[in-house]
């Protein structure tokens, strides 16, 4: 019995292992090949890419966010909270567009002109904030690519503001000089929008079917005339047990092979035209996977059109979520609005938000946008964890961004004026920190959702080192005499020749004993977010 028992478990797993490797809808490459190279789409073939050396020394990105959802000026997920009954995103909209019935996220689409968007003014901005690297969206989970797409009607230069939304990005990127990224979120456009395949249950207009199920026959005399709705909201099919993002967990209705192939062909015409430096999936491991092949064909069509744009060089960086071991060696782990709480081996992202992913008016009218002083802490605290941040600063509707928002870009901007050579071009040091911020355990969840959990004063410190300097940062304004453990002469065999505080000539008391290094308070302190200590070792 023992034997049999055994040998079950044993097929069991080898079922399991197989099944993951089994895609219910297998893309074909007959309109957009593969490129042939290096990489092949499969785990292991992908597990032989490395980080390239300019993204670890880059640091910083900043990130626009923006399409269609920002127009209502709602925040985030407006695409599909319209549609659910009750809800102040449902009021919202039927007080200031009509029912969703009658006036869908369609039509948000077409009311959406980005008038004042003037891409080359805003890189500029985010250039002069200290950002190495810029993003760019190209689709969201609504569905309408941001750029003049071959496979997808419901593109941003026929519908809309009718403007490639992507090519001015791209422009704006290389005038300026900053690796250009591109963010990807259609994938889940077949969950995001089932909302819009239900209809009202009391009222007015209860049974009247939301506009999710119209189809290209319906638009005859209306502005949408010639246009499939389906292309767009994705819906002709089964709503799903329950909301889930991850495919694998049983309770999406599978999504078609039409669809995946859809998505397949709209991402390869996206890498092919633009050939991105950094590329964003919004997807656990690869997008679609592992009902399809599609995401591991686009990692490896990504990574060898890279190579051979670069003299064969890999210069790519790609991006995922909630990954493996294993499949943080083939692409960068990106960590949503938090950070691992210990130092991380391999190179990571974190991307956050100063407010709603989508501009949200609420943000700017109750003054609730994270400070200067938050982004700086945070993007000292994610370096010397051997990470990078990316920053989204929400773009309205319009194309412009408001006033506190330039308030707080100025703010970082004269921070990095001073202390900028404490973040780029730095690795991690043997430990990344100390202060009572060290000791909390801040477990992530799911992709993170972390941040903000543990506070950080001026009794934190985190390391960074390049060459010969180390770098000691102070995760706030020092009130006392500064107390390093981690360099006292016990705990490590770092010959300290001078020290240096960014931003002042004041010259520094110190005395290095075997308890810690000991920096008496300076007379006079150059910023009032995080206060960086040079120090000069042998």
């Amino acid at each position: 019995m023992k034997t049999i028992f055994f040998t079950a478990i044993y097929l069991l797993c080898c079922f399991s292992l197989f099944a993951q490797e089994t895609y219910i809808s297998p893309v074909n490459e007959d309109n957009e090949p593969v490129e042939q190279g290096k990489f092949e789409p499969t785990w292991e073939s992908l597990s032989q890419y490395e980080v390239p050396e300019w993204f670890r020394n880059a640091k910083f990105g900043i990130w626009a966010h923006w399409g269609p959802q920002c127009q209502p000026e709602r925040g985030d997920w407006y695409a599909r909270g319209m549609y659910d009954e009750g809800s102040d995103y449902y009021k919202w909209h039927v007080e200031h567009y009509g029912h969703p019935s009658e006036v869908g996220f369609k039509d948000v689409i077409h009311d959406w002109k980005a008038e004042n968007w003037n891409p080359e003014k805003l890189v500029a901005l985010y250039k002069r904030a200290g950002a190495q690297y810029f993003f760019a969206m190209a689709n969201h989970h609504d569905n309408l690519d941001l750029w003049d797409s071959k496979y997808q009607e419901w593109n941003s230069v026929r519908v809309g503001p009718k403007k490639d939304i992507m090519t001015g990005w791209a422009k704006a990127a290389k005038k300026y000089q900053l690796p250009f990224g591109i963010s990807v979120h259609a994938s889940h456009a077949w969950t995001f929008y089932e909302t819009a395949q239900g209809a009202d249950t009391t009222g007015q207009y209860k049974g009247v079917s939301y506009d999710g199920k119209l189809t290209k026959a319906d638009g005859k005399g209306t502005w949408w005339e010639g246009l499939d709705p389906q292309e767009l909201y994705a819906q002709n099919h089964e709503m799903s047990k329950g909301w889930g993002w991850e495919w694998q967990k049983g309770v999406i209705t599978p999504p078609s092979k039409e669809y995946c192939q859809n998505f397949y062909n709209r991402t390869m015409d996206l890498i092919n035209k633009y050939n991105p430096d950094l590329i964003y999936f919004d997807d656990t491991a690869l997008p679609l996977y592992p009902v399809s092949d599609a995401g591991l064909k686009l990692a490896a069509h990504y990574y060898n059109h890279n190579m051979a744009t670069h003299n064969g060089k890999l210069e790519a960086v790609l991006f995922g979520k909630i990954l493996t071991d294993e499949q943080k060696k083939c692409m960068v782990w990106d960590v949503e609005r938090g950070a691992p709480d210990k130092g991380q081996d391999l190179a990571w992202q974190t991307c956050t938000c100063i407010g709603d992913w989508h501009y949200s008016r609420w943000r700017y009218d109750d003054d609730a946008y994270k400070s200067a002083v938050t982004v700086i802490r945070t993007l000292v605290d994610i370096v010397s964890k051997n990470g990078n941040l990316l920053l989204n600063i929400p773009v309205r509707g319009d194309g412009s961004i408001d006033s506190r928002e330039v308030a707080v870009l100025e703010g970082i901007a004269a921070w990095m004026e001073v202390n900028k050579e404490s973040i780029f071009d730095t690795r991690p040091w043997i430990v990344f920190g100390e202060g009572p911020s060290v000791e909390e355990v801040n477990p992530m969840k799911e992709q993170g959702f972390n941040e903000g959990k543990v506070q950080m004063t001026a009794k934190d410190i985190r390391f960074n080192q390049k060459g010969d300097i180390l770098y000691a940062t102070i995760l706030g304004v020092p009130s006392e005499t500064i107390n390093i453990k981690s360099l006292a002469l016990a705990n490590c065999d770092l010959k300290i020749k001078k020290i240096e505080m960014l931003g002042s000539d004041e010259k520094l008391k110190w005395n290095q004993n075997s308890e810690s290094l000991v920096i008496e308070k300076s007379k006079t302190i150059p910023n009032d977010i995080a206060v960086v200590f040079k120090i000069f070792i042998e």
